[in-house]
């Protein structure tokens, strides 16, 4: 894989609905391992996609023992888009989710009975990523360029909002629709001139199958911030169980934190996880670039998953602003604020 410049970048599909889950397990041994001296509990997690280098944190909390310290006994399933991992957790076929917050707030607002306890991504990695060596370098240059979108998702969505904070217009870009999958061939093949999406999944992965070095223009760069992902969990199951939610944000918190401080031993802990996990460096580019996610000015020096009203405010109104939701309701529609880890 070529070394990344300063600006070249570093997503997976944002909220593929296909049904079904490839269930790709990983089990903490349970039994005496609980902060309290009893048993574990057995906790199934599903994820927002197929396992990537942001999801080091849940292999190495439990290959560290971290869940188990809290009484966890964790079991990660891949997912398949996070708005079906939002609505398999409002089924409750799983105990917690890891889901976008976009998939997250629209589907409460459809009847889905789930909320946020803690959004840890706090700096959306929505961007236009395109090949260093195509003259792109400033968002001016995407006038008359085709781009890739997948109709429906945030990072689609939300690109008006973008091309609006740059001086652009929906005209002066050509976007091509296409699937998650698509979208990355295209752009290889030359058929498109880059994509919008994760910048800190895709781009790795680009770069390592293509060869080439690519590069990227973030929203936040344009001042375009909203929350991605973060822990759901079913209403009753906050209701009836908050000691166990309790453990479960505390033992998040935790293993993202040690994932930061050894990020090469926590992308080895994914080793062998699931047929579909590129190779170790772009594991590790792809949990390092998502380290840089982790904070906003509002919570910078936290501890992870520590969220501020002031950033679920912004995150519901630009969500507004893009029609993903209808209006912008008080946070505590989409957020139970009761389990946030201490700073």
């Amino acid at each position: 894989m070529p070394t990344r410049a300063p600006g070249a970048t570093r997503h997976p599909a944002l909220t593929a609905l296909v049904a079904g889950a490839s269930a790709l397990a990983l089990v903490a041994c349970g039994g005496g391992g609980a902060a309290d001296g009893g048993d574990t509990t057995d906790v199934s997690l599903q994820l927002n996609w197929y396992p990537y280098g942001e999801h080091a944190p849940f292999y190495y909390g439990v290959e560290e023992g971290i869940f188990e310290e809290h009484g966890i006994s964790l079991t990660v399933d891949a997912g398949q888009g996070s708005a079906k991992t939002v609505q398999s957790v409002g089924q409750q076929s799983y105990d917690f989710g890891w889901a976008d917050a976009p998939a997250l707030l629209t589907n409460i607002d459809q009847g889905v009975d789930v909320r946020s306890v803690g959004v840890f991504l706090q700096s959306t990695p929505s961007a236009v990523q395109f090949f260093s060596d195509t003259g792109i370098s400033e968002p001016e240059d995407l006038q008359g360029r085709t781009i890739a979108v997948s109709a429906g998702d945030a990072v689609t969505t939300t690109f008006p909002l973008y091309l609006e904070a740059v001086g652009l217009s929906d005209e002066d870009v050509e976007q091509q629709n296409l699937d998650a999958a698509g979208k990355n061939a295209a752009m290889m093949s030359g058929q498109v001139d880059g994509l919008i999406g994760f910048a800190h999944d895709q781009g790795p992965k680009i770069a390592d199958e293509s060869g080439r070095e690519v590069s990227y223009l973030r929203y936040t760069d344009a001042g375009l911030n909203f929350y991605s992902n973060g822990l759901i969990a079913h209403t009753s199951t906050i209701a009836d169980d908050p000691d166990l939610v309790e453990r479960m944000v505390a033992a998040t918190s935790e293993a993202f934190a040690a994932a930061q401080e050894a990020p090469e031993d926590a992308v080895a802990a994914m080793e062998g996880r699931d047929p579909q996990l590129p190779d170790a460096g772009v594991l590790l580019e792809q949990w390092e670039e998502t380290i840089e996610l982790l904070a906003t000015e509002n919570t910078e020096g936290q501890a992870p998953g520590v969220n501020a009203d002031e950033d679920w405010r912004q995150t519901i109104e630009v969500l507004t602003e893009a029609g993903l939701i209808d209006e912008a309701k008080p946070t505590e529609e989409y957020y139970d604020p009761s389990f946030t880890v201490g700073g």
